[in-house]
């Protein structure tokens, strides 16, 4: 999976298309990850003591990883990344500009 946590993506399929958020978690294993903002749900949670009401709670879900691209550092815009080795390490390019991702 090429898209890390704290990475900026975009959403480019689904109900919040166009969205920009930062990848707050991700699951490699299940190929989905969390943005912020995205996907947002309320859920309703029940007390936990015995002497106060419950809570409406706002909680965001995972998404595909293939319905999110990656922000290019240098234009600004949704890109696709490739892999380079440099000085035997591995590293996330942007496929439209060439610059590296951090």
């Amino acid at each position: 999976m090429k898209i890390k946590k704290n990475d900026t993506v975009v959403v480019i399929a689904g109900k919040d298309k166009g969205v920009k958020g930062k990848v707050l978690e991700a699951f490699p294993r299940e190929s989905r990850v969390v943005v912020e903002g995205v996907a947002v749900v309320k859920k309703h949670e029940k007390s936990q003591s015995g002497n106060g009401g419950g809570q409406i709670i706002e909680k965001p879900l995972s998404i595909h990883v293939s319905n999110v691209s990656l922000i290019d550092p240098k234009e600004n815009k949704p890109t696709r990344v490739r892999y380079e080795i440099e000085g035997g390490k591995k590293v996330r390019v942007a496929k439209k500009s060439g610059a590296k991702i951090a």
